[in-house]
């Protein structure tokens, strides 16, 4: 029986996986991560890093970020605590849903991860305080590929569930590039 059951979204490529868990008296056991069954929704390369991250507070937002090749990754996030809007962005010339988004609700009640294949960018809101994510990596950071777009900016249309105030995106964050931008320094 399969403990992570894979759901399409209407991004291209991208996945909600939903875990299976099996629970009892003394509790919960759940599959994170699986190779084998992560194949069928185009993961075949080996597990090279495993992130952790936690936002103090609710509304924070972190990204949007992603790899450029030959260190593209592909990425599984999953909420162990509290809940989060997470956000994939189709930044694949030629994909037939290149540059829609896609959003769902993660937490460590529902069970639910997104898988983000390479080539989309990732980001989130936390909708929790203390809101903590698990990222599964199929390649290492590598800072000089590091790609990262607005999450705020109006062209991209991302409709984030909280109000965000400045204060909560890093000062990385906040400086990241419009789309625009990146159009002009992608074409030059």
């Amino acid at each position: 029986m399969p403990r992570l059951l894979l759901h399409d979204t209407p991004l291209d490529g991208v996945r909600v996986v939903e875990r299976q868990p099996l629970a009892d008296a003394r509790g919960v056991f759940a599959r994170l991560f699986c190779t084998q069954e992560l194949a069928a929704a185009g993961w075949t390369q080996p597990l090279v890093q495993v992130n952790h991250s936690s936002s103090a507070r609710a509304a924070t937002v972190r990204g949007l970020h992603w790899q450029r090749a030959p260190h593209a990754e592909m990425k599984l996030v999953s909420c162990l605590h509290g809940a989060v809007w997470d956000v994939a962005l189709d930044l694949r010339p030629g994909s037939p849903t290149y540059l829609q988004w896609h959003g769902e609700t993660l937490s460590a009640d529902n069970h639910r991860a997104m898988l983000i294949p390479e080539g989309c960018a990732h980001g989130f809101q936390s909708l929790t305080d203390g809101a903590e994510l698990l990222y599964c990596h199929s390649a290492a950071y590598a800072g000089l590929f590091e790609e990262g777009v607005d999450p705020l900016d109006a062209e991209l249309g991302i409709r984030w569930p909280l109000p965000v105030p400045v204060a909560v995106l890093s000062p990385r964050d906040a400086a990241l590039p419009s789309l625009a931008a990146l159009r002009r320094r992608w074409c030059a």
